[in-house]
C-alpha cells in the first residue's frame, strides 16, 4: 500500500505530465563529496523534490545501513528518486562491453530495488568506428534492453559531447529506432546538446515520448575550445538559450525532472542545501520565462 506521501508525489508527476510542466530535479553528482545521506537532506531541505541518484553514493550507503534504509531514506524526506546512474560501454562494439554487460546485470538489479525505473547509458567512446559499427550497436542496445526489461528499467542512451559513436541528438534517436526496443530510450543533456556538435534545428527531430530523461545545465561563456566535461554552469548563469530549448522540448511532449547535474568543485564540494537552493532561485525564473514550471 502506498503512504500518503507516496500517493502525494505519485498524483504530483502525473499531474506534471498532463499539464507539460517540467520539475527541478538534484543530480547527485553535483554533491560528489556528500555521499547519499547528505546530499538528500539537503535537496529536501532546500525545497527539491525529485533526484537523480548515483552508484556510488548508493553503493557506500547500502554497505553500511543496507537497501530498505536507502529506500526508506528517500520516502522519510519527501523525495522521489527519478534516475540512476548507470553503465559506460553498453552500446560500443569492443571487447570491453563483456565487462559492462556483466556490471549491467548487476546495477539494474539494484536500481530496480532502490525503485527507480531507469537508468543512463553514457557513450563517451574516444576509438576509431565505421559505418558498420553502428550495426553492431543496434545490437548491443536490444541486449542491454532484454536486460533490463524484467526489471521494469529503461537503459537510456546519453550522447556525449566528443563521443566518437553517439555524440549528438539525431545518432542517439536513430539508434533507438533502429533498436526498436521498449525498454531503451533516449535521453537528452542540454550541455552535450548545445556545447556539442548538434544543431538546435535537430530539436524537431524529436517524437512525443523519445526522450524520457532531461539532465539542465548551461554553458559557460568560454571559447567552445575550451570546454570540457567539467565546464557545466548552473542554469542562468551560462549562455546558452534555455528558455528556447526547454520550449522546444515542451512542444515535443517532454514533462519531466530537470536534473542538474555539475562538476564545478565549489558546488561538489559544497554543502547541499546551499547548493540546492542557490540552482533553484537561478533555475525556477528561467522554467517560468519557458512556461514549463
Amino acid at each position: 500500500m502506498l503512504s500518503r506521501r507516496s500517493a502525494l508525489l505519485s498524483s504530483s508527476a502525473a499531474l506534471a505530465a498532463r499539464s507539460g510542466s517540467m520539475s527541478l530535479c538534484m543530480h547527485q553528482t553535483t554533491s560528489a563529496a556528500a555521499g547519499y545521506r547528505r546530499s538528500l537532506e539537503g535537496y529536501a531541505k532546500a525545497g527539491i523534490r525529485y533526484v537523480e541518484v548515483i552508484p556510488q553514493h548508493v553503493d557506500e550507503f547500502v554497505k553500511q545501513d543496507g537497501m530498505p534504509a536507502a529506500k526508506r531514506l528517500l520516502s522519510d524526506l519527501g523525495l522521489k528518486a527519478v534516475s540512476s546512474g548507470g553503465v559506460r560501454g553498453l552500446v560500443e562494439p569492443g571487447p570491453g562491453r563483456v565487462k559492462a554487460i556483466e556490471e549491467l546485470k548487476s546495477r539494474v538489479e539494484k536500481v530496480a530495488a532502490l525503485g527507480v525505473d531507469r537508468m543512463l547509458c553514457p557513450c563517451p567512446s574516444t576509438e576509431k568506428f565505421v559505418l558498420d559499427d553502428y550495426k553492431r550497436a543496434e545490437d548491443n542496445l536490444r541486449e542491454a534492453g532484454e536486460i533490463v526489461k524484467p526489471y521494469g528499467v529503461l537503459a537510456m542512451i546519453e550522447f556525449m559531447r566528443g563521443s566518437t559513436l553517439v555524440g549528438t541528438l539525431p545518432t542517439s534517436l536513430n539508434l533507438t529506432r533502429a533498436a526498436a526496443h521498449p525498454n531503451i530510450k533516449s535521453m537528452f543533456d542540454f550541455y552535450h546538446f548545445w556545447a556539442g556538435l548538434s544543431r538546435f534545428e535537430d530539436l524537431e527531430l524529436i517524437r512525443p515520448g523519445e526522450i524520457s530523461h532531461v539532465h539542465f545545465q548551461d554553458v559557460p561563456k568560454i571559447p567552445r575550445e575550451l570546454l570540457d566535461n567539467g565546464t557545466r554552469d548552473i542554469p542562468g548563469d551560462g549562455v546558452a538559450p534555455l528558455v528556447r530549448i526547454l520550449q522546444a522540448l515542451k512542444k515535443k511532449g517532454y514533462a519531466g525532472p530537470l536534473s542538474v547535474e555539475l562538476f564545478y568543485p565549489r558546488l561538489q564540494k559544497g554543502d547541499p542545501y546551499e547548493v540546492a537552493s542557490e540552482i533553484r532561485r537561478k533555475s525556477e525564473p528561467i522554467l517560468r520565462q519557458a512556461g514549463v514550471l
